[in-house]
Protein backbone atom coordinates (compact mmCIF):
# COMPACT_ATOMS: atom_id res chain seq x y z
CA UNK A 1 0.00 0.00 0.00
CA UNK A 2 1.32 3.56 -0.91
CA UNK A 3 1.26 5.19 2.20
CA UNK A 4 2.81 8.30 1.12
CA UNK A 5 -0.75 8.82 -0.79
CA UNK A 6 -3.41 8.50 2.23
CA UNK A 7 -0.85 10.81 4.52
CA UNK A 8 -0.22 13.98 1.97
CA UNK A 9 -4.12 14.57 1.44
CA UNK A 10 -4.51 14.33 5.51
CA UNK A 11 -2.06 16.74 5.88
CA UNK A 12 -3.66 18.44 3.61
CA UNK A 13 -6.71 18.47 5.31
CA UNK A 14 -5.17 19.08 8.68
CA UNK A 15 -3.85 22.48 6.98
CA UNK A 16 -7.29 23.45 5.95
CA UNK A 17 -8.37 23.67 9.28
CA UNK A 18 -6.29 26.42 9.90
CA UNK A 19 -5.59 24.74 13.65
CA UNK A 20 -2.27 25.46 13.99
CA UNK A 21 0.98 26.58 11.64
CA UNK A 22 3.37 24.81 13.87
CA UNK A 23 1.47 21.91 14.13
CA UNK A 24 1.45 21.89 10.12
CA UNK A 25 4.75 22.59 10.08
CA UNK A 26 5.60 19.76 12.37
CA UNK A 27 3.90 17.34 10.47
CA UNK A 28 5.32 17.05 7.27
CA UNK A 29 8.37 16.12 9.47
CA UNK A 30 6.29 12.72 9.74
CA UNK A 31 5.38 9.90 7.61
CA UNK A 32 2.66 7.33 7.81
CA UNK A 33 4.24 3.91 7.57
CA UNK A 34 1.71 1.26 8.37
CA UNK A 35 -2.35 1.04 9.13
CA UNK A 36 -2.57 -1.94 11.00
CA UNK A 37 -6.07 -3.13 13.32
CA UNK A 38 -7.33 0.59 13.53
CA UNK A 39 -4.10 1.94 14.16
CA UNK A 40 -1.98 4.41 12.55
CA UNK A 41 1.15 4.31 13.20
CA UNK A 42 3.21 7.43 11.83
CA UNK A 43 7.29 8.06 12.12
CA UNK A 44 8.83 10.83 13.30
CA UNK A 45 12.01 12.21 12.83
CA UNK A 46 12.90 13.00 16.39
CA UNK A 47 12.42 12.55 19.85
CA UNK A 48 11.15 16.34 20.07
CA UNK A 49 8.90 16.35 17.30
CA UNK A 50 7.32 12.96 18.87
CA UNK A 51 6.77 14.14 22.18
CA UNK A 52 5.35 17.45 20.66
CA UNK A 53 2.63 15.68 18.68
CA UNK A 54 2.40 13.29 21.15
CA UNK A 55 0.50 16.12 22.97
CA UNK A 56 -1.92 16.70 19.67
CA UNK A 57 -2.65 12.60 19.52
CA UNK A 58 -6.15 12.67 20.31
CA UNK A 59 -7.21 15.49 18.56
CA UNK A 60 -5.07 14.34 15.50
CA UNK A 61 -6.51 11.21 16.45
CA UNK A 62 -10.20 12.43 15.39
CA UNK A 63 -9.71 13.93 12.71
CA UNK A 64 -8.26 10.78 11.10
CA UNK A 65 -11.63 9.05 11.84
CA UNK A 66 -13.26 12.04 10.51
CA UNK A 67 -11.38 12.07 7.40
CA UNK A 68 -11.12 8.38 6.63
CA UNK A 69 -14.39 7.75 8.05
CA UNK A 70 -13.26 5.06 10.13
CA UNK A 71 -12.30 4.89 13.65
CA UNK A 72 -8.27 4.76 13.52
CA UNK A 73 -6.36 6.23 16.22
CA UNK A 74 -2.82 7.52 15.71
CA UNK A 75 0.31 6.18 17.20
CA UNK A 76 3.38 8.25 17.19
CA UNK A 77 7.25 6.64 17.22
CA UNK A 78 11.02 7.87 15.92
CA UNK A 79 12.10 6.93 13.10
CA UNK A 80 14.83 4.23 13.36
CA UNK A 81 18.85 5.86 11.79
CA UNK A 82 20.68 3.22 10.79
CA UNK A 83 24.30 3.35 12.72
CA UNK A 84 27.00 4.13 10.26
CA UNK A 85 29.28 1.91 9.38
CA UNK A 86 32.01 4.56 9.68
CA UNK A 87 34.63 5.12 12.14
CA UNK A 88 33.59 7.70 14.54
CA UNK A 89 35.29 11.27 14.00
CA UNK A 90 37.43 13.29 16.99
CA UNK A 91 35.09 16.29 16.52
CA UNK A 92 37.66 18.77 17.55
CA UNK A 93 41.83 19.38 17.01
CA UNK A 94 43.34 20.61 20.17
CA UNK A 95 43.22 23.66 21.40
CA UNK A 96 45.95 25.98 23.30
CA UNK A 97 44.80 26.66 26.94
CA UNK A 98 45.98 28.19 29.93
CA UNK A 99 46.62 26.09 32.86
CA UNK A 100 44.18 28.14 35.14
CA UNK A 101 41.52 27.95 32.17
CA UNK A 102 39.05 24.79 32.98
CA UNK A 103 36.89 23.62 29.77
CA UNK A 104 33.82 21.32 30.51
CA UNK A 105 34.99 19.03 27.78
CA UNK A 106 37.42 21.05 25.17
CA UNK A 107 34.88 22.43 23.41
CA UNK A 108 32.69 23.45 26.48
CA UNK A 109 29.76 21.41 25.35
CA UNK A 110 26.85 19.77 26.59
CA UNK A 111 26.29 16.80 24.31
CA UNK A 112 22.65 16.08 25.56
CA UNK A 113 21.91 19.89 24.53
CA UNK A 114 20.56 18.35 20.66
CA UNK A 115 17.72 19.09 18.38
CA UNK A 116 16.37 15.62 18.87
CA UNK A 117 15.38 16.45 22.65
CA UNK A 118 14.67 20.17 22.13
CA UNK A 119 10.90 20.57 21.96
CA UNK A 120 9.14 22.99 19.74
CA UNK A 121 5.79 25.16 19.67
CA UNK A 122 4.50 28.53 19.19
CA UNK A 123 7.05 30.59 21.15
CA UNK A 124 10.20 29.19 19.31
CA UNK A 125 9.29 28.16 16.26
CA UNK A 126 10.84 30.36 14.45
CA UNK A 127 14.40 30.18 16.53
CA UNK A 128 13.91 26.59 16.03
CA UNK A 129 13.82 27.19 12.51
CA UNK A 130 16.83 29.36 12.12
CA UNK A 131 18.89 27.38 14.31
CA UNK A 132 18.67 24.36 12.18
CA UNK A 133 19.45 26.93 8.71
CA UNK A 134 23.05 27.88 10.85
CA UNK A 135 23.88 24.03 11.76
CA UNK A 136 23.14 23.43 8.04
CA UNK A 137 25.70 26.31 6.90
CA UNK A 138 27.62 27.77 9.53
CA UNK A 139 29.02 30.77 8.78
CA UNK A 140 26.76 32.04 5.53
CA UNK A 141 23.30 32.24 7.25
CA UNK A 142 22.40 34.63 9.70
CA UNK A 143 25.80 35.35 11.08
CA UNK A 144 26.10 36.42 14.14
CA UNK A 145 23.09 34.65 15.27
CA UNK A 146 21.88 36.41 18.72
CA UNK A 147 19.91 34.78 20.22
CA UNK A 148 17.72 36.38 23.61
CA UNK A 149 15.12 35.58 25.81
CA UNK A 150 13.82 35.31 29.60
CA UNK A 151 15.57 32.87 31.98
CA UNK A 152 14.43 28.72 31.36
CA UNK A 153 13.40 29.46 27.67
CA UNK A 154 15.81 27.17 26.02
CA UNK A 155 18.13 29.74 24.72
CA UNK A 156 21.28 27.86 25.78
CA UNK A 157 19.95 24.47 24.70
CA UNK A 158 19.31 26.11 20.93
CA UNK A 159 22.36 27.69 20.73
CA UNK A 160 24.49 24.32 21.59
CA UNK A 161 22.23 22.28 19.42
CA UNK A 162 23.85 24.50 16.53
CA UNK A 163 27.13 23.70 18.06
CA UNK A 164 26.91 19.73 18.08
CA UNK A 165 24.59 19.16 14.71
CA UNK A 166 27.85 21.76 13.21
CA UNK A 167 30.29 19.49 14.59
CA UNK A 168 28.56 16.51 13.66
CA UNK A 169 28.46 17.25 10.22
CA UNK A 170 31.86 18.91 9.99
CA UNK A 171 33.98 16.73 11.79
CA UNK A 172 37.14 18.37 11.43
CA UNK A 173 36.35 22.07 12.56
CA UNK A 174 36.84 23.68 15.96
CA UNK A 175 33.72 24.56 18.06
CA UNK A 176 33.67 26.47 21.43
CA UNK A 177 31.10 27.36 23.80
CA UNK A 178 31.61 29.45 26.40
CA UNK A 179 29.76 32.51 29.08
CA UNK A 180 31.00 36.00 28.51
CA UNK A 181 32.39 36.16 32.42
CA UNK A 182 34.63 32.87 31.35
CA UNK A 183 36.15 35.03 27.83
CA UNK A 184 36.79 37.94 30.86
CA UNK A 185 38.45 35.49 32.64
CA UNK A 186 40.41 33.76 30.34
CA UNK A 187 41.30 37.57 29.30
CA UNK A 188 42.58 38.59 32.56
CA UNK A 189 44.66 35.36 33.03
CA UNK A 190 46.08 36.06 29.77
CA UNK A 191 47.45 39.89 30.44
CA UNK A 192 48.13 38.77 33.88
CA UNK A 193 50.94 36.24 32.29
CA UNK A 194 51.69 38.76 29.41
CA UNK A 195 50.22 36.52 26.78
CA UNK A 196 47.82 37.23 25.00
CA UNK A 197 48.77 35.48 21.95
CA UNK A 198 47.11 32.48 23.67
CA UNK A 199 43.72 33.80 24.62
CA UNK A 200 43.58 35.33 21.09
CA UNK A 201 44.70 31.69 19.70
CA UNK A 202 42.14 30.21 21.30
CA UNK A 203 38.94 32.29 20.57
CA UNK A 204 39.35 33.24 17.41
CA UNK A 205 41.04 29.79 15.66
CA UNK A 206 37.41 28.48 15.69
CA UNK A 207 35.08 28.13 13.24
CA UNK A 208 32.18 28.19 15.37
CA UNK A 209 32.01 30.31 18.91
CA UNK A 210 29.29 30.34 20.98
CA UNK A 211 29.32 32.95 23.60
CA UNK A 212 26.83 32.77 26.01
CA UNK A 213 25.38 35.92 28.77
CA UNK A 214 26.82 38.42 26.72
CA UNK A 215 24.65 41.13 28.31
CA UNK A 216 27.40 41.09 30.84
CA UNK A 217 29.81 42.76 29.04
CA UNK A 218 28.19 45.81 28.65
CA UNK A 219 30.45 48.50 30.44
CA UNK A 220 33.49 46.62 30.87
CA UNK A 221 35.22 48.79 28.22
CA UNK A 222 38.69 46.59 27.90
CA UNK A 223 36.77 43.28 27.53
CA UNK A 224 34.62 44.97 24.59
CA UNK A 225 37.69 46.33 22.79
CA UNK A 226 38.99 42.73 22.50
CA UNK A 227 35.77 41.33 21.72
CA UNK A 228 34.84 43.96 19.13
CA UNK A 229 38.59 42.39 17.48
CA UNK A 230 37.78 38.67 17.99
CA UNK A 231 34.04 39.10 16.89
CA UNK A 232 35.47 41.62 13.07
CA UNK A 233 38.62 38.31 12.84
CA UNK A 234 35.98 35.80 12.72
CA UNK A 235 33.42 37.23 10.58
CA UNK A 236 36.30 38.10 8.04
CA UNK A 237 36.84 34.39 7.75
CA UNK A 238 33.04 33.10 7.48
CA UNK A 239 33.26 31.68 10.95
CA UNK A 240 30.13 31.45 12.82
CA UNK A 241 29.29 33.56 15.95
CA UNK A 242 26.42 32.68 18.35
CA UNK A 243 25.36 34.65 20.92
CA UNK A 244 23.23 34.34 23.57
CA UNK A 245 21.71 37.06 26.16
CA UNK A 246 18.60 37.77 28.01
CA UNK A 247 18.05 41.04 26.52
CA UNK A 248 17.98 42.15 22.69
CA UNK A 249 21.30 44.21 21.40
CA UNK A 250 18.99 47.24 21.47
CA UNK A 251 18.76 47.04 25.25
CA UNK A 252 21.81 46.07 26.67
CA UNK A 253 23.12 48.74 28.85
CA UNK A 254 26.61 50.37 28.35
CA UNK A 255 27.39 48.33 25.03
CA UNK A 256 29.23 50.29 22.71
CA UNK A 257 27.83 51.58 19.91
CA UNK A 258 30.40 49.46 17.40
CA UNK A 259 29.15 46.10 19.29
CA UNK A 260 25.63 46.64 19.19
CA UNK A 261 25.45 47.66 15.33
CA UNK A 262 28.16 44.00 15.17
CA UNK A 263 25.52 42.14 17.17
CA UNK A 264 22.39 43.25 15.42
CA UNK A 265 24.07 42.74 11.88
CA UNK A 266 22.89 39.13 11.90
CA UNK A 267 19.93 37.87 12.63
CA UNK A 268 18.23 38.69 16.40
CA UNK A 269 15.88 36.05 17.51
CA UNK A 270 13.77 36.07 20.94
CA UNK A 271 12.40 32.89 22.23
CA UNK A 272 9.14 33.53 23.97
CA UNK A 273 8.16 31.57 27.58
CA UNK A 274 6.91 28.41 26.58
CA UNK A 275 3.30 27.94 26.55
CA UNK A 276 1.72 25.39 28.19
CA UNK A 277 1.27 23.11 25.14
CA UNK A 278 5.30 23.33 25.05
CA UNK A 279 5.86 22.93 28.53
CA UNK A 280 4.17 19.59 28.87
CA UNK A 281 6.18 18.10 25.84
CA UNK A 282 9.83 19.26 27.45
CA UNK A 283 8.31 17.46 30.98
CA UNK A 284 7.84 14.46 28.76
CA UNK A 285 10.98 14.72 27.11
CA UNK A 286 13.10 15.40 30.43
CA UNK A 287 11.17 12.53 32.11
CA UNK A 288 12.14 10.25 28.83
CA UNK A 289 15.84 10.73 28.93
CA UNK A 290 15.60 9.95 32.87
CA UNK A 291 13.91 6.70 32.11
CA UNK A 292 10.69 8.20 34.19
CA UNK A 293 7.45 6.77 32.95
CA UNK A 294 4.89 9.76 33.68
CA UNK A 295 1.59 9.35 32.42
CA UNK A 296 0.42 12.75 29.97
CA UNK A 297 -2.37 13.99 32.52
CA UNK A 298 0.38 14.25 35.28
CA UNK A 299 2.69 15.86 32.94
CA UNK A 300 -0.03 18.71 31.87
CA UNK A 301 -0.93 19.07 35.96
CA UNK A 302 2.20 19.89 36.94
CA UNK A 303 2.90 22.09 33.07
CA UNK A 304 -0.08 23.97 34.36
CA UNK A 305 1.63 25.33 37.37
CA UNK A 306 5.03 25.69 36.48
CA UNK A 307 6.57 28.22 33.50
CA UNK A 308 10.02 28.52 33.98
CA UNK A 309 11.58 24.86 31.87
CA UNK A 310 14.27 24.54 34.85
CA UNK A 311 12.04 24.46 37.27
CA UNK A 312 10.12 22.11 35.69
CA UNK A 313 12.76 19.31 35.37
CA UNK A 314 13.12 20.32 39.75
CA UNK A 315 9.47 19.12 40.14
CA UNK A 316 9.99 16.43 37.53
CA UNK A 317 12.80 14.91 39.78
CA UNK A 318 11.23 15.66 43.43
CA UNK A 319 7.81 13.90 42.43
CA UNK A 320 10.32 10.70 40.90
CA UNK A 321 11.75 11.29 44.67
CA UNK A 322 8.69 10.65 46.76
CA UNK A 323 7.58 7.76 44.17
CA UNK A 324 10.14 6.04 44.97
CA UNK A 325 9.39 6.22 48.77
CA UNK A 326 6.24 5.60 47.99
CA UNK A 327 6.66 2.82 45.20
CA UNK A 328 10.28 1.88 44.30
CA UNK A 329 9.67 0.07 40.93
CA UNK A 330 6.67 1.64 38.52
CA UNK A 331 6.38 4.78 37.25
CA UNK A 332 4.89 8.21 38.17
CA UNK A 333 1.58 7.02 36.49
CA UNK A 334 1.14 3.59 39.09
CA UNK A 335 1.48 6.25 41.60
CA UNK A 336 0.25 9.32 41.47
CA UNK A 337 -3.30 11.01 40.16
CA UNK A 338 -2.95 14.45 38.86
CA UNK A 339 -5.16 15.45 41.93
CA UNK A 340 -2.23 14.03 44.43
CA UNK A 341 0.52 15.59 42.11
CA UNK A 342 -0.90 19.17 43.01
CA UNK A 343 -1.26 18.58 47.02
CA UNK A 344 2.37 17.04 46.50
CA UNK A 345 4.35 19.21 44.92
CA UNK A 346 2.03 22.65 45.38
CA UNK A 347 0.99 22.38 48.71
CA UNK A 348 0.18 26.34 48.82
CA UNK A 349 -1.97 26.54 46.25
CA UNK A 350 -5.96 26.21 45.88
CA UNK A 351 -5.37 22.38 44.92
CA UNK A 352 -6.40 20.65 40.89
CA UNK A 353 -9.71 19.36 42.94
CA UNK A 354 -10.42 22.61 43.64
CA UNK A 355 -10.45 24.30 40.58
CA UNK A 356 -14.33 24.96 39.54
CA UNK A 357 -16.22 26.48 37.21
CA UNK A 358 -17.40 28.90 39.51
CA UNK A 359 -13.10 29.59 40.30
CA UNK A 360 -12.72 30.14 36.60
CA UNK A 361 -15.00 32.82 36.49
CA UNK A 362 -14.00 34.55 39.23
CA UNK A 363 -10.38 34.83 38.06
CA UNK A 364 -11.55 35.42 34.64
CA UNK A 365 -13.55 38.22 35.77
CA UNK A 366 -10.95 39.79 38.23
CA UNK A 367 -7.85 39.36 35.21
CA UNK A 368 -10.11 41.52 33.22
CA UNK A 369 -11.47 43.20 36.07
CA UNK A 370 -15.29 42.22 34.75
CA UNK A 371 -17.82 41.65 37.49
CA UNK A 372 -18.95 37.57 37.11
CA UNK A 373 -22.52 38.68 36.95
CA UNK A 374 -21.75 40.78 33.33
CA UNK A 375 -19.73 37.75 32.10
CA UNK A 376 -22.86 35.94 32.45
CA UNK A 377 -25.16 38.24 31.20
CA UNK A 378 -25.66 39.01 27.68
CA UNK A 379 -24.06 42.37 27.09
CA UNK A 380 -21.99 42.08 23.53
CA UNK A 381 -19.80 44.55 24.44
CA UNK A 382 -16.14 43.45 22.89
CA UNK A 383 -14.08 43.25 26.28
CA UNK A 384 -17.17 41.23 27.87
CA UNK A 385 -17.54 38.90 24.87
CA UNK A 386 -13.95 37.87 25.31
CA UNK A 387 -13.88 37.47 28.85
CA UNK A 388 -16.73 35.27 28.42
CA UNK A 389 -15.32 33.25 25.40
CA UNK A 390 -11.79 32.67 27.69
CA UNK A 391 -13.98 31.11 30.73
CA UNK A 392 -15.46 28.64 27.83
CA UNK A 393 -12.07 28.05 26.59
CA UNK A 394 -10.92 27.25 30.07
CA UNK A 395 -13.74 25.25 31.21
CA UNK A 396 -13.81 22.78 28.37
CA UNK A 397 -10.13 22.43 27.41
CA UNK A 398 -8.65 22.75 31.37
CA UNK A 399 -11.77 21.35 33.17
CA UNK A 400 -12.77 19.15 30.39
CA UNK A 401 -16.77 20.12 30.86
CA UNK A 402 -19.33 19.28 27.83
CA UNK A 403 -20.33 21.88 26.12
CA UNK A 404 -23.85 21.80 27.40
CA UNK A 405 -22.63 21.34 31.05
CA UNK A 406 -20.88 24.87 30.20
CA UNK A 407 -23.46 26.54 28.19
CA UNK A 408 -25.81 25.61 31.90
CA UNK A 409 -22.68 27.16 33.89
CA UNK A 410 -23.33 30.72 31.98
CA UNK A 411 -26.91 30.40 31.41
CA UNK A 412 -27.21 29.86 27.92
CA UNK A 413 -29.57 27.87 26.73
CA UNK A 414 -27.82 27.29 22.64
CA UNK A 415 -24.73 24.84 23.17
CA UNK A 416 -23.53 25.96 20.27
CA UNK A 417 -23.06 29.45 21.19
CA UNK A 418 -20.34 27.66 23.60
CA UNK A 419 -19.05 25.40 20.82
CA UNK A 420 -18.39 28.84 18.81
CA UNK A 421 -16.88 30.47 21.60
CA UNK A 422 -14.48 27.98 21.77
CA UNK A 423 -13.81 27.41 18.49
CA UNK A 424 -12.70 31.47 18.56
CA UNK A 425 -10.29 31.18 21.26
CA UNK A 426 -8.59 28.04 19.71
CA UNK A 427 -8.06 29.87 16.68
CA UNK A 428 -7.24 33.26 17.91
CA UNK A 429 -4.45 31.72 20.48
CA UNK A 430 -2.75 30.10 17.61
CA UNK A 431 -1.06 34.06 16.18
CA UNK A 432 -2.23 35.62 19.41
CA UNK A 433 0.96 35.59 21.50
CA UNK A 434 -0.82 38.15 24.05
CA UNK A 435 -4.02 36.63 24.10
CA UNK A 436 -2.05 33.26 24.68
CA UNK A 437 0.02 34.71 27.37
CA UNK A 438 -3.38 36.43 29.59
CA UNK A 439 -4.50 32.67 29.26
CA UNK A 440 -1.57 31.17 30.44
CA UNK A 441 -1.58 33.85 33.29
CA UNK A 442 -4.78 32.86 34.31
CA UNK A 443 -4.91 29.46 34.38
CA UNK A 444 -1.62 29.65 36.26
CA UNK A 445 -3.67 32.15 39.36
CA UNK A 446 -6.42 29.18 39.40
CA UNK A 447 -3.61 26.83 41.19
CA UNK A 448 -1.73 29.61 43.19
Amino acid sequence: MNYLKIWLPFLVYVEQKNISPVLNSVLKKTSLTNIEKQTAFVSCDNLGIKMFLDTRKDELSNFFSVWSGEQISILFDVKEVKKSTKPPITPLIKMVTFEKIKDVKTTGLNDNFIFDNFAVSNSNNVAYSAAKAVAGNYGNVYNPLFIYGDVGVGKTHLAQAIANKTLELNGDIQVLYCTSEEFTNDLIGSIREKNTYKFRKKYRDVNVLVIDDVQFIGGKNYIQEEFYHTFNTLIKKKAQIILISDKPPKEIKKLEDRLRSRFSGGLSIDIQKPDFELRTAILLIKAQERNIKIDMEVAKTIAQQVEDTRELEGKLLELYSKMLRLDGETGIENVFTPEMVTKELFKNGQGFDRVTPQSVLKNVGAYFSITPLLIKSSVRKENIALARQIVMYILRNRLKMKYEDIGNFLKKKDHTTIMHGVEKITKLVVDDQKLRENIDRIVKNLYQ
